[in-house]
Order: structure tokens, then C-alpha cells, then sequence
């Protein structure tokens, strides 16, 4: 309706013209269609009173009538990893696929945190859960990584408690927000399966980055267009003790207490795996 407003050029002053073209340029983005959407309420009355043009009035009218629509609706679903990862990931790509601009958040607990604590395609190599008591045998799927490969999803991996963690997420959740299509934002969540003191969540996942187990990054489709690379690494090289981090959770010490050769193969077969993904996001950093 604005559009054709516009393009109808019956509107009475240029102010108004000014506030329906500002609307127009902002409308998809969440922060500037809140400014853009009152200066347009604002001129409404007075440009319904004064156009004399009947069809540019009865549009007036109309945008009057739908004015609530004018500030962009923020859509977000929220799920865990078992979802995301697994019993649901066939709804989650369904939505991802459809190109509409939704965001997805999923907090990464690594288990089935609310059923039970059963093992997760979310779970990592070597972590003991219940249905894998002897230790997970299969490497975490990367649902960033798959999300990635459709080319106009945005995709951010973070962990609030990390060093510069809160502004990374700020960042991605503002990003994610901000880009016209499909969004995925993926957490690091600590959870009480894990066997941690749940007071000092952020203190592991600063652990968990520093120690090369969990990388943040973003990756923007919205950056191909100004010839930008779309993914960044937001962790530094990791500067921690794998085994000595995995270590400081029940889920694998329970590992190596019950079944210590099979926890040594394991974590030497997860931390590989940990270098390689961390390698891998930083080959897409790279790629000019």
C-alpha cells in the first residue's frame, strides 16, 4: 500500500512523501521501522485531511487502519539441542528451507537435559549418557555447518560466558534480527547432566572456548553482496587443556573411571576432532 502510494505521487506535502519513503527503506529492519513507523503515524492524519486525490485517500485510510502492522514483527522459536539436532531437526530444516525470516534459537545442552539425560546428536565423542554408557562412539553433528550450506541462512555459534562472549552474542542476536531470511543461533548451555556446579555455567563455557571445545562464529550472507567474506571466527586460537577441561565434568570422568582405556581412545579421537572443526572454521575465515 505504500509503495503504491508512492508511486501514485498524490500525497500533499513532501514531508509526507519523506516519512512513507523512510518507512519504505526501513520496513524489514526491526530498530529502523520503529522510528520509520512513528514519523509516518505522526503525518497520517493530517495526509488523509489535506490529499485530494480519492484513491490515494482510501490508501491513506487503509494504512491508517493497519498502522500496528508498521513496526517489523520479530519472530523467534526456541528449542534445545534434541530438538534442534535431532527428533525435530526434520521441522527445523523444513523452516530453514522455506527462506522466511524467522530466528531460530537453540540453547546446546549436548543431551536430552528435560527427558532424562539421554545421549543427543548433539552429543560430543566420548560424553556418558543414558543409551551411551560406555561413552558416545560418534563425533557431534554440526548443525552451523549444514545450516551454512543453503547459502542465505545466518548462522551463529555462541557462549555468553566466554571472553567477549557477551558482545559476540549481542552481536549475533542483533545480526540475526537484523537479516532479512532465516536465522540460527546456536548456545553453548552448561547443564546439571554435565556434573557442574551450576553457579559457575558462564565460567564453563569460558573453559570450553579457551580450551579449543566449543568456537564462536557468525556467518552473514548479507556481507557476499558488499564482496565481504560472510563467515567469521569470533575465538582465538585455543590456548586450554582439552582432556584437562572434558575432565572437569561427571559425564566424562565417569568414563574414565569405569572404562579408562576406552575413555583413552576416545578423548585422544575427540579432542582430533575438536582441532579439525576449529581448522575448518578458520579455512572459511581465511577464504578470501
Amino acid at each position: 500500500k505504500v509503495a503504491k502510494l508512492l508511486e501514485m505521487d498524490a500525497l500533499c506535502c513532501d514531508e509526507c512523501k519523506a516519512a512513507f519513503q523512510g518507512w519504505l527503506d526501513n520496513a524489514q529492519d526491526a530498530e529502523g521501522s520503529k522510528a520509520a513507523a512513528k514519523a509516518v503515524k505522526a503525518i497520517l492524519p493530517a495526509a488523509i485531511e489535506n490529499t485530494k486525490c480519492e484513491e490515494a485517500k482510501a490508501l491513506l485510510k487503509a494504512i491508517d487502519a493497519d498502522k500496528d502492522l508498521l513496526v517489523k514483527k520479530s519472530t523467534w522459536i526456541f528449542g534445545g539441542d534434541g530438538w534442534a539436532y535431532d527428533i525435530g531437526y526434520g521441522g527445523l530444516d523444513h523452516v530453514i528451507a522455506m527462506g522466511e525470516d524467522v530466528n531460530i534459537l537453540v540453547l546446546d545442552t549436548e543431551v536430552y537435559s528435560n527427558t532424562g539425560g539421554q545421549a543427543s546428536k548433539s552429543s560430543p565423542t566420548g560424553a556418558v549418557a543414558k543409551f551411551a554408557a560406555a561413552g558416545k562412539r560418534i563425533k557431534k553433528k554440526d548443525l552451523g555447518a549444514i545450516a551454512m550450506t543453503y547459502g542465505y541462512v545466518y548462522v551463529a555459534q555462541c557462549a555468553m560466558g566466554a571472553q567477549g562472549g557477551q558482545a559476540q552474542l549481542l552481536k549475533a542476536l542483533t545480526e540475526a534480527e537484523a537479516y532479512n531470511g532465516p536465522s540460527l543461533v546456536i548456545c553453548y548451555a552448561p547443564c546439571i547432566n554435565h556434573g557442574i556446579n551450576m553457579g559457575k555455567a558462564q565460567l564453563e563455557q569460558k573453559k570450553a572456548v579457551e580450551a579449543g571445545y566449543w568456537q564462536m562464529y557468525r556467518y552473514n550472507p548479507a556481507l557476499k553482496a558488499e564482496g565481504k567474506n560472510p563467515f567469521t571466527l569470533d575465538s582465538k586460537e585455543p590456548t586450554g587443556n582439552y582432556q584437562e577441561f572434558i575432565l572437569g565434568e561427571t559425564r566424562y570422568k565417569t568414563l574414565n573411571k569405569m572404562f579408562p582405556e576406552a575413555a583413552k581412545e576416545l578423548f585422544a579421537k575427540a579432542e582430533v576432532e575438536a582441532k579439525e572443526r576449529y581448522n575448518y572454521y578458520k579455512n572459511m575465515a581465511e577464504d578470501k
